[in-house]
């Protein structure tokens, strides 16, 4: 999973944007669980699960906006 974070990470703005198109955002969550279980963080594993179902409603344009304006999705600091 860690191959696959880094992996996300590196990709140029302009691939993170493409990947937040609506059907593609699922990729983002699934990093947003990967991310979550490489650091055995609980509570960001179930939000994670949960915007699953938010990705396709609002999750989309969240982290559209998010990439533009920071180079990062919409998420919370673990760092």
């Amino acid at each position: 999973m860690d191959n696959y974070i880094k992996w996300m990470d590196g990709h140029s703005r302009l691939v993170k944007i493409i990947l937040c198109i609506w059907i593609l955002d699922i990729t983002w969550a699934v990093y947003r669980i990967g991310r979550a279980a490489s650091k055995q963080n609980w509570l960001h594993m179930v939000l994670g699960i949960l915007w699953v179902i938010a990705a396709g409603t609002v999750g989309w344009v969240l982290d559209l906006v998010w990439i533009i304006l920071n180079n990062r999705i919409f998420w919370f600091k673990e760092d």
